[in-house]
This record gives C-alpha cells, sequence and structure tokens, in this order.
C-alpha cells in the first residue's frame, strides 16, 4: 500500500512538472490567440506621422537644375550621433544636418530661419519647397530625420538606443533590433514610455496577444523607451547554485524513496 502510495506521488509529480513546462511554454509563444489557420488577417492601428521636435536633426537635401548653386543651402552642420545603429554594437556616427533649435526653427543657407516644429516631414518639405522657389526653379526637397531613436532597455540580448532613419517603427522591429527577448523575457508586460506634453506615459503590451497591433502605440514615437522586464526563472537562474544542491537532494530522495518502497 505505502509502495503505491509512494509511486502514485512521484507521478504526481512528473505530471505536475511537464504541466509547468507547458505553461511557460504558452507565455514564450508570440500572438498565441490568432487561430491556427493557413490565413489570417488582423486590422492593425493606424499609422501617424511623427512631427518635428526642437532639438531634432533632419537631412534636408535640396536639387535643382542647377547643382552647384544648390550645393550652398544643401550645406548642414556635421554632428556626433551616439547609438546603435545596425543593431550589433554601440557606436558613434557622423551626420551632416540641421538641427532644430530651442524656438522650433532650422537655418538654411540663403534661405534663413524657417519653423519647422510641429511639422510632419512631408509639411516642412512643402514649407521649405515653397522658400527655396524664390531662388530657384522647380526644386525639389526632401526632408527626413537624421536623428530618430528609441531606447530599449531591461531583459532584450541588445539593450541600447538606437538610432534609425525610418520614421514608421513598430514595437515589434524595435524588439527585433534589441535581438528580441531571451526565455526569461517577460513578454506579457512589455512597458512603453512616451513624453507627452511635458508628461510621461506608461504603456502595457502583452506580446503573447495579437491585440498589440491594435494599439495606437504600436508604432513608436522619437525618444520612447521601451522595458522588458525579467521573468521569475531569471531571479532562479540567478540562484542556480542553490537550486542545483536542492535539485540533488530532491534526486536523491527520490532514488530513496523508490528504493525503499521496493523492499517493502
Amino acid at each position: 500500500m505505502r509502495r503505491t502510495f509512494t509511486l502514485h506521488g512521484v507521478w504526481l509529480l512528473i505530471l505536475a512538472v511537464l504541466l509547468g513546462s507547458c505553461s511557460v511554454s504558452r507565455k514564450t509563444v508570440y500572438f498565441n490567440d490568432l487561430p491556427d489557420t493557413a490565413r489570417f488577417e488582423w486590422t492593425a492601428a493606424k499609422f501617424t506621422e511623427p512631427v518635428i521636435q526642437n532639438d531634432d536633426i533632419l537631412m534636408i537635401n535640396i536639387q535643382t537644375v542647377d547643382p552647384e548653386g544648390a550645393s550652398a543651402v544643401n550645406q548642414g552642420t556635421s554632428m556626433q550621433l551616439i547609438g546603435a545603429s545596425s543593431g550589433s554594437s554601440m557606436s558613434s556616427q557622423q551626420t551632416t544636418g540641421f538641427l532644430v533649435d530651442r524656438n522650433g526653427m532650422v537655418t538654411i543657407p540663403m534661405m534663413g530661419e524657417i519653423k519647422v516644429a510641429g511639422l510632419t516631414t512631408h509639411q516642412a518639405k512643402e514649407v521649405i519647397a515653397e522658400k527655396v522657389s524664390v531662388y530657384y526653379k522647380e526644386p525639389i526637397v526632401q526632408v527626413r530625420f537624421a536623428n530618430y531613436k528609441f531606447t530599449v532597455l531591461g531583459e532584450v540580448s541588445r539593450p541600447a538606443t538606437y538610432t534609425v532613419q525610418n520614421e514608421k517603427v513598430t514595437i515589434l522591429d524595435a524588439l527585433g533590433m534589441a535581438g528580441d527577448l531571451p526565455i526569461y523575457g517577460k513578454r506579457d508586460n512589455v512597458l512603453l514610455i512616451r513624453d507627452h506634453d511635458g508628461t510621461k506615459e506608461f504603456v502595457r503590451f502583452d506580446l503573447n496577444s495579437a491585440t498589440m497591433f491594435e494599439s495606437p502605440y504600436y508604432y513608436l514615437k522619437q525618444n520612447d523607451v521601451i522595458y522588458v522586464e525579467p521573468g521569475k526563472g531569471r531571479a532562479a537562474s540567478a540562484e542556480s547554485p542553490r537550486w542545483q544542491f536542492y535539485s540533488m537532494i530532491a534526486s536523491f530522495v527520490s532514488v530513496a524513496i523508490l528504493a525503499i518502497s521496493r523492499f517493502q
């Protein structure tokens, strides 16, 4: 009788471990609430163009029928950008751009000061093109962010501040650049911190659910910060020597119980 009870206890322990591992596995799968079909559509959040802010650096390029004449207005200031542009390591980039000053203005040679803060890059392009057309015939103007950046911290493979030249960046893009979450990353409670009119906004994402695609915060803004919490497994791994010792004792006790039950 005691032998049967002991064996039942061992099997229950094994079953509990298996169920626990299934639960952990489910928590590490992205979008596990999507139906298991060959093709499925999900309505994503609408992308809103970011607006230019003070201290942004803009890449402004003006092309005209007279390339030599336009070269004067394309002379921006050489600046150093520090960040991880490739996602591999921290690096320092040299870029030539136009700094948006504290009054929201950029200074372009021959054009003078132009107000761009509060505008999208498309709107800024139209404003600059109107100014340039006074001096040049049919100018072509391009405006892009030179320092569009965000920061990824916490339980990711490569935490860093990332600088990109693409303003349409999603939270998944950012996590991909940071090397994704390791097994210990807490996927159901990723925190996004955003500056908004002098206040801080805090938004939680559940990467296990496809509903994140509907969030208005799915697309990042300039200077967003993403923080990934470590899961309970990280704390356990930090104390792995102690747990290895306990595991050895538990294994010894299990073997001893089985050996004793065989002789009863």
